[in-house]
Order: C-alpha cells, then sequence, then structure tokens
C-alpha cells in the first residue's frame, strides 16, 4: 500500500514507523528539513520538505497513485486543505486528517466535511480521543488500560501485579483450573519495560504489567482475582482546563452524574470560559503546583486526580504532590515516551498517551480486511485487533490446535450470538465470529491476511 503521510511530528513520524515497519511504501511530508532529515535517517520511508497541501508538493510526493494521505501537521488548516487537493487533483481514494479545533467539529457544521465540500473521509480529534481514553479508565478503578471490544461485550484492561496479588508465581495455564468460570485470557506481559507475549508455563511476577481480555460481565470478579477490588470515584479532581479537561467534565457531568467534579485551570479568561460551559463542575482558577489551591480543592479527600495540561513534567509533578497530600490514584497524560520508564517507580498509577491513542485511532482506519478495531498497547510492543472472521480464513473451521497461528499471535476471546468463548485448542472459529486477538508488531501483516479476501483490500 501507497501512503502519504503529511507532518513529521509525534504523530506523523508514529504513524510512518508503523507502516514502513509493515513494507508499506512511505512518503513523509513536512516543512522542517531538519525533521524530514530524521525521520529518512532511522526508518525505510521517503522524505519530502514542502508545505504539505501545495499541489506540487504533493505531486512529487507521489500522490497521483497512491491509497490514502494521512495529514497530520500542526495546522487544522493544512490538513483539511491537503485532503481537498488530494481528493480534487489526485482523486485518493482515502483521506485522514487531524482537526483539533473544536469550531470545526461542532455537529451543526457535519455536512463541511461532506464529498461535496471538503471531502475528508476519517476526521481523527486527538483531545476527544483522549478524554474518552480517560473516562474509560475511571470505570474500572484498579486498571491502567481499558478497552472496550465487540460492542462492549469483551474488554482488555491491564493491571500492575502487586506484591500481595493472589496470582503472582503461578503458571498461566493453570488459571483455568483455579477460576473454572471466569472467561479472562491473559495476551501480554511487560516486565522491567520489556513486553513479553505469554506462554501457558510463564508466570507473573510482582511488579508485572499484566494485559487480559475478559468478559465485561466478569470485571468485578477478574479484578478481585488481581487482588484489586477499589471502589469507582465519586470525587475527581481535573488539572487543566484545556480542551481535554473541559471534554472529560462534560462527558463526567453527562454520563456519572452522582460524581464531584473539580477542574483546576491556570489561566483566568480560560477558567471563566469552561465554567460558562459547565453546569455542575467547579472550576478553580490557580497552579495545579500551589499547595493552598490543592487544599482549596480538598485534594486530600479526592479518590482520583486527572493531569491533563500541556506540559508533560507539571502533570506528573502535580500528580506525585497529590498523592502526597492523600489522593488515592493518579492518571497522568505524557507526551513523552522518554518518562516511561519512570512512571512505575515514581508511584503514577495510570499514563495516558495522547500519541498512542490518536496513532491507535488512525491505525484502525488503515488496516485492511474486516478489521473492526486496533489498539496500540505500547510503544513496540504490538496491537490489539478485533476483527471478524470470514469462510475464506483459515482460521475458520477447523480446530484451534490445527491452525498454524503466525509466532506472536494470541486469541484473546471468540465472540458468537452476543457471548464471549475462551479460545482452547478444541473451539473451532465460525464465519461471522468477531475475533479479539493480540499481534506482535511483525506479525500484524499476518494477520491481516488472515482477515482478508483479495477483493476487500483498497
Amino acid at each position: 500500500m501507497k501512503v502519504i503521510v503529511c507532518g513529521a511530528g509525534q504523530v506523523g513520524s508514529n504513524i510512518a514507523r508503523h507502516l514502513a515497519l509493515e513494507n508499506n511504501d512511505v512518503t513523509v511530508v513536512d516543512q522542517s528539513p531538519d525533521l524530514i532529515r530524521r525521520i529518512s535517517d532511522t526508518l525505510d520511508v521517503n522524505g519530502i520538505v514542502g508545505h504539505a497541501s501545495l499541489p506540487d508538493v504533493l505531486e512529487r510526493a507521489g500522490l497521483a497513485d497512491a491509497d490514502l494521505l494521512i495529514a497530520v501537521t500542526y495546522s487544522d488548516e493544512v490538513n483539511m486543505v491537503a485532503c481537498q487537493v488530494a481528493h480534487s487533483l489526485f482523486a485518493a481514494p482515502t483521506k485522514i486528517a487531524r482537526v483539533r479545533q473544536q469550531g470545526y467539529l461542532e455537529p451543526v457544521w457535519a455536512n463541511l466535511f461532506s464529498r461535496d465540500h471538503m471531502p475528508i473521509d476519517f476526521i481523527i480529534s486527538p483531545e476527544m480521543e483522549v478524554a474518552r481514553a480517560v473516562s474509560r479508565r475511571l470505570r474500572v478503578p484498579g486498571a491502567f488500560e481499558m478497552i472496550p471490544l465487540v460492542d462492549d461485550k469483551v474488554k482488555l484492561l491491564g493491571v500492575r501485579c502487586e506484591d500481595d496479588c493472589p496470582l503472582v508465581h503461578t503458571p498461566l495455564r493453570q488459571l483455568t483450573q483455579l477460576f473454572p468460570d471466569l472467561n479472562i485470557v491473559i495476551v501480554g506481559l511487560t516486565r522491567e519495560n520489556n513486553a513479553i507475549i505469554p506462554t501457558s508455563d510463564d508466570q507473573m511476577l510482582p511488579g508485572d504489567e499484566v494485559y487480559f481480555v475478559v468478559d465485561s460481565d466478569q470485571i468485578g470478579r477478574a479484578m478481585a482475582a488481581f487482588g484489586h477490588e477499589e471502589t469507582e470515584a465519586r470525587r475527581l479532581l481535573i488539572f487543566g482546563g484545556g480542551n481535554i479537561g473541559l471534554f472529560l467534565a462534560q462527558e463526567i457531568e453527562r454520563e456519572h452524574e452522582w460524581v464531584k467534579t473539580k477542574i483546576i485551570e491556570s489561566e483566568r479568561e480560560r477558567a471563566e470560559l469552561i465554567a460558562g460551559l459547565l453546569n455542575k463542575t467547579m472550576v478553580l482558577q490557580g497552579d495545579v503546583l500551589d499547595p493552598d489551591i490543592l487544599e482549596e480543592a480538598n485534594v486530600s479527600a479526592t479518590e482520583t486526580v486527572v493531569a491533563v495540561t500541556n506540559d508533560d513534567e507539571t502533570n506528573i509533578l502535580a500528580s506525585l504532590l497529590a498523592k502526597r497530600y492523600g489522593s488515592q490514584r493518579a492518571i497522568t497524560l505524557i507526551n513523552k515516551n522518554t518518562y516511561e520508564p519512570l512512571i512505575s517507580s515514581l508511584g503514577i498509577d495510570v499514563v495516558v498517551s495522547p500519541r498512542n491513542i490518536t496513532v491507535s485511532t488512525i491505525l484502525q482506519h488503515v488496516r485492511r480486511g474486516r478489521i473492526h478495531s486496533v489498539h496500540t498497547l505500547r510503544e513496540g510492543f504490538g496491537e490489539l485487533i478485533e476483527a471478524e472472521a470470514l469462510e475464506t480464513s483459515d482460521l475458520v473451521g477447523k480446530p484451534l490446535r490445527e491452525v498454524n497461528l503466525p509466532s506472536g499471535v494470541i486469541l484473546g476471546a471468540i465472540v458468537r450470538d452476543g457471548a464471549m468463548i475462551c479460545p482452547t485448542g478444541s473451539t473451532v472459529v465460525q464465519a461471522k465470529d468477531r475475533v479479539v486477538l493480540f499481534a506482535s508488531a511483525d506479525s500484524i501483516r499476518k494477520v491481516e491476511k488472515m482477515f482478508s479476501v483479495q477483493l476487500e483490500y483498497f
């Protein structure tokens, strides 16, 4: 597949890296010679220096015979015009744009992006995606990751094993014997920042981060099995009243009306603006690192703080201060992956990566075949994929023990007629089953082929 990526920032370079690793023909366009030089030196991609919405620059990039344009520059307007040029002058089949400014995304203006006006096939709003991701994590306290799958019939949870976790030092194959009625499959582990694709002989150790797929009706039991029985927060404090903080507060008001929410925002004008947009959320104006402001916000009685300012260091320090003053849990937005190895030792409970969330959202529009959703779990680890099994797939019609699954692939769940089935060697996948699986980075292309027929490639 030939892909043009406009923008060589964090999101653009990550998308390019994902696609290049899967042997796609990728060209990256950016105005910065330094960014293009860096991405050309480190990735197997073509680099073009130029303005990403100019027709001659896009022509040099090879848009005339490209399958896909992904516009993720820092400018919404450049992204939108690049998609318009791709449609009007080059008849590009699929166009994806990142749009941050919410004024463009109001439902009343939805017709703006129709094929008759500014034809963009998929619009990604990072702030809204991040706010939704934080909201999901709030629903399962004790989990650092929560992804709903197959119309919310199953969920992927990420849990940290503490010293008192009842399941540590137990071979994974024994979990079915210990919990015969619990529909749970462990699909990944990280230990000391190393990713592990587990086998039935592996054991979980204290400090491990464990990813597992579970029946949505059994989340409470699954979390209890890992020693987590925290209750959902009823008092929430948000650090930062930018778009993410505002969207999160609006979602909490809409979906969790029993939660008492406060926001601390440093800029007076912004604080006044969001106070007018929110109905029940208290907005305080001040510095999130000021002990007096934290005391005024009653941080010691707050179960969960969510740090979503636009500065990583402020988010980390504010989270640590809040926990020191008595808050039980901290959810922290961090853009730079250089901090990731430090997080668990610092005591931050949940890290939210806008880059990973945006990349995951874009990838599910890039994947081929009957793939319904894609989620990047960790940098360079792999992807959680939800797909529909086709009659033509090698996966269908025989026991799984006879299926030659690619190495690095673990089946997490099969959903048939709304019910989750835990895959075993004797399980037979049927056509139209929804299959949830984890695929390591180097096996993703093979998974695509398992769920594709030739006519469905775009």
